[in-house]
Order: C-alpha cells, then sequence, then structure tokens
C-alpha cells in the first residue's frame, strides 16, 4: 500500500504539499506530473499529516492519515489578535480548589486534547499518568515532604532557595503546601533516552494548562511534585512508571474556588533586535 495516496481528479499540481513538507519527501517529476515520493521517503516520513493538512482541494491522503479523517478547519473558531491576548492573559495558577472530584472522561478529554501538542520530529514521546483519587494525591504529597525532610537533614542548599522549612511547617500544620488539595495531578512522562522529550511534555501540559478554562477547571503546575518526582527515588517507586522512563512534569487539575475578575499586570518584555 503506497504511504500517499493523490486523488488525481481533486489534484491541481500546484504543489503546495511539496513546499510544506518539513522533511522534503514529496517530489514532481515535471509540471505536468503528479506529486509522489521520493526513492526512500517512506522511510523518512514523520507523519506530521501536514501534506494532508495544507491541501486546499483535498486530493492528498496518508496511509495512516485519510483525508476524510481529518476535519476541516472552522474559521468561525479561530480567534482574532485580541482575544487570543484575552485568552492567554485569563489564565491563572489556581491552588484553591473545590472538593468536587473531575469526572474521568472529562479529564481524558483534556489529555485527547493535549496530545496534539507538537513534538521534535513528530516523535509524540509524552505518556501519561492520572493520579485520580484524592486520597493518592495525599500520599504521594507525604513522599514529596520526606523528600524535602531529607534535604533539610542534609542541610542541602535547596532548603532556603526552595523556602523548605516553611513548606514544612504548613504541612505538619495540617495544610497541603504541595497539591494545595487538589483532587488530581496530572504526570507526562517518556523515556529517558528521548532527547525530545523534555520539550514535548513540557508543551503538552501547556497544552492541557490551556484546553482546562474551556472545562471550568483550574490547574497549577506542581513544582515540588514534579522536583521530588526527579530527584527522590522512594517516590519514584512509588510513582510506578514504566521501566526506562522519567517524570518530565506534573500539574494539579480541579474545580476552582473561585473565579479570577479581572486582568493582572506583568513586566515589560525585554527584547533585542539584530
Amino acid at each position: 500500500m503506497s504511504l500517499l495516496t493523490v486523488d488525481q481528479e481533486k489534484c491541481k499540481r500546484d504543489g503546495i504539499c511539496a513546499e510544506v513538507c518539513p522533511v522534503r519527501i514529496i517530489e514532481f517529476k515535471d509540471k505536468d506530473a503528479f506529486p509522489i515520493l521520493i526513492d526512500g521517503g517512506d522511510k523518512l516520513c514523520i507523519k506530521c499529516g501536514h501534506c494532508v493538512a495544507v491541501c486546499p482541494h483535498g486530493a492528498m491522503s496518508h496511509a495512516i492519515m485519510k483525508t476524510e479523517k481529518c476535519p476541516p478547519v472552522n474559521d468561525d473558531w479561530l480567534f482574532n489578535p485580541e482575544q487570543v491576548e484575552h485568552f492567554l492573559r485569563y489564565r491563572r495558577s489556581i491552588r484553591n480548589y473545590k472538593n468536587n472530584q473531575v469526572e474521568k472522561d472529562v479529564l481524558t478529554k483534556l489529555i485527547n486534547v493535549a496530545r496534539f501538542a507538537p513534538s521534535g520530529v513528530n516523535l509524540q514521546p509524552v505518556k501519561w499518568l492520572v493520579i485520580y483519587e484524592r486520597d493518592e494525591v495525599q500520599r504521594m504529597v507525604g513522599f514529596v515532604i520526606d523528600w524535602m525532610r531529607h534535604l533539610i537533614k542534609e542541610d542541602s542548599p535547596l532548603v532556603e532557595a526552595m523556602n523548605l522549612n516553611r513548606v514544612v511547617s504548613f504541612w505538619e500544620g495540617g495544610s497541603d503546601p504541595i497539591c494545595r488539595n487538589a483532587p488530581h495531578v496530572i504526570v507526562t512522562h517518556a523515556h529517558q533516552d528521548d532527547r525530545t522529550a523534555p520539550a514535548a511534555c513540557t508543551i503538552a501540559l501547556t497544552y492541557l494548562e490551556l484546553t482546562i478554562p474551556s472545562f471550568d477547571l483550574g490547574a497549577c503546575w506542581a513544582g515540588y511534585f514534579n522536583a521530588a518526582a526527579n530527584f527522590w527515588p522512594p517516590m519514584q517507586k512509588e510513582l510506578g512508571l514504566p521501566e526506562g522512563n522519567i517524570n518530565f512534569g506534573a500539574m494539579m487539575v480541579g474545580y476552582p474556588k473561585f473565579k479570577y475578575q479581572r486582568l493582572p499586570l506583568r513586566n515589560d518584555a525585554e527584547i533585542m533586535w539584530r
């Protein structure tokens, strides 16, 4: 079966598919020819779907990406610049949550949006772990606190840098300064040897965070959780990731307790031009 299939009745031979192909594996033998793969192109293809997505005539199909399976772009849903700015500035790091759990199918929908985040050469290395039960989240928080107590005992320079004495004291006083009583934590992980994984996981979690408000949910990057998952062997064991995989990011998720009413200010951008 051919990797690419061209509907010759629809194809206008305009060359757009060849021009956008990231790995330059589509060619036209002459001006009257239809697009074809170069020799060995099937091995070079990264399965990004650009050729299918860009064709204005719906003439191109990929072996794993049929034209009819790829929804058309809805121009009416695209944001204008002012709407994009408002959307991004509306994003808040949520640290106060209601007691309600989020339905599993909602979390699944969120992840299914975030999986479309870009990754190096479209390797899509990101895997997901959802710590769903609140009691399990709190149990994992206990491992984070154990890691902090270990650093305090060892007089690590991280103690002062990360205000660990203060964090532990909050925990001992009955509050949760790690996951802020969020009902769920979502972890991204990938194989430790995949060089594309750190960026891919970070971008995927960013997609997740930006998607969350549309579901009336809130999220916050779980920095303490993430650090302990990277450096504390007992917590790594409890996470139970597949052999060879490591954590590349964590995010707390839940229904926000409060609604924010204003768009706060930030520092002016420092820009260099060359």
